[in-house]
């Protein structure tokens, strides 16, 4: 068993995302290798100031423009979006997804029950929709009104027709062709992924599959993830025992982290990158094309892995809940209150609008974790460079940043555009 400090686990979490030491990506190739190397990008429909899924790879790659994981997943066709937990993935991984796609669609041990049970619910309208895919190629929920089909109370879709499409979705009968203001437009799996990848790879290399998938994804995990609804499938009973496999095969270590109490799995394949990082070492793959997050710091969105979901109390002690489904009166920080990571540390957060009539991106609030920092002078030239990129990534032509109480700060962030 490895052991390691919390500051290793910490920079070797965040390189594995590709947010430490710097980014290390570039324009529409570095996005597909981004894709690739967080092996998920959530998305999130909520548009405030981006969306999150933009944001998330604005923070890891250079001259990343608004929509560019769409060029690579519905135009060159290089990932596809699908689950419950709604995130792209590579397409050529598909045929282990269309494993856990059928264990949901033949509802076996553990999988999401109101999959399987919308077979039987909608199986008319099922066969409707897939009669339809097959005639006209392409259709989204849309183009179904809302007075010539039956209504339902899900909160997937309040038509027969969208819980159709829904549900052939999830078991794999239809893809993602495209999306439109962000709804999906569907076609059947053959027009949209490459006929070679439309099989089912076996059950075990599956298994193993999404066991490295998850544990990559989170650089150090529990397997925790591997249970949750949105990965299950029935396949993943065999977990526990595939798991004590692959960790004799090499394939898995087990980690220690001083101060934690539980054991956490990494890939073998990682165990040389951790022990340059425990010798105060960059692995040379991580080498930033520009600045380092200490010379220039950048902001991560609300579902970033790093610090969603309670992580950045764990990885950094910052207290970060997302407070966008918080009325306003619980709300401590703001609606959309965006964490800083400056070096390989969360230690400020803000929450921003994007003025559209003005072209102005304006700040709201802006909250420091040290006092301290509002008088670095090495801190104010990294966040005033992390907020002009940002506010061009925006598309803003202005910032305005009153709302910085710290005087040398706000100076730096107003003169960066």
């Amino acid at each position: 068993m490895l052991t390691i400090n919390l500051d290793t686990a910490r920079r070797f979490i965040l390189g594995k995302q590709g947010l430490w030491p710097g980014r290390r990506w570039r324009g529409p190739a570095g996005t597909e290798q981004a894709m690739r190397a967080m092996e998920y990008l959530q998305l999130d429909p909520l548009q405030i100031i981006a969306r999150s899924h933009d944001i998330q790879l604005h923070s890891r790659v250079l001259d990343y423009t608004p929509g560019l994981w769409e060029d690579a997943t519905y135009e060159q066709r290089k990932f596809f979006d699908w689950g419950g937990w709604l995130a792209v993935r590579p397409m050529d991984e598909l045929p282990h997804w269309r494993v856990v796609m059928r264990h949901e669609r033949e509802g076996t041990k553990d999988t999401d029950t109101r999959i399987h049970n919308m077979r039987h619910q909608y199986a008319e309208a099922i066969e409707e929709m897939r009669a339809i895919l097959r005639e006209r190629g392409v259709v989204s929920n849309r183009d179904f009104k809302m007075e010539t089909r039956t209504r339902t109370q899900s909160y997937r879709g309040r038509k027969d027709s969208s819980l159709a499409l829904y549900y052939l979705w999830r078991t794999g009968d239809v893809m993602t062709h495209h999306r439109e203001k962000f709804e999906r437009v569907y076609a059947l799996t053959e027009a949209v992924a490459p006929a070679h990848l439309v099989h089912e790879s076996d059950e075990i290399e599956a298994v193993r599959f999404v066991i490295k998938k998850e544990i990559s994804f989170s650089g150090l995990a529990q397997m925790k993830r591997t249970s949750d609804a949105y990965h299950r499938g029935g396949l993943m009973s065999n977990a526990p025992h595939i798991r004590e496999t692959m960790l004799a095969d090499g394939d898995l270590i087990e980690v220690r982290v001083e101060g934690w109490k539980a054991v956490h799995y990494a890939l073998g394949s990682d165990a040389e990158i951790l022990t340059e990082l425990s010798a105060g070492r960059v692995p040379e793959t991580w080498t930033p094309l520009e600045t380092t997050t200490t010379d220039e710091v950048v902001f991560l969105p609300p579902l970033d892995p790093v610090s969603a979901r309670g992580r950045a109390k764990v990885l950094f002690g910052f207290d970060y809940v997302w407070e966008v489904y918080k009325p306003e009166h619980q709300r401590k920080f703001g609606y959309y209150t965006l964490p800083v990571l400056w070096g390989d540390r969360l230690v400020a957060r803000f929450d921003s609008k994007l003025d559209r009539t003005t072209n102005t991106f304006i700040l709201l609030g802006f909250w420091l974790e040290e006092e301290t920092l509002g008088k670095d002078e090495a801190f104010a030239e990294a966040l005033a460079r992390g907020f002009a990129r940002f506010v061009k990534f925006l598309g803003a032509s202005k910032l305005d940043a009153e709302a910085i109480r710290e005087p040398l700060l706000r100076q730096r962030v107003s003169n960066s555009i």
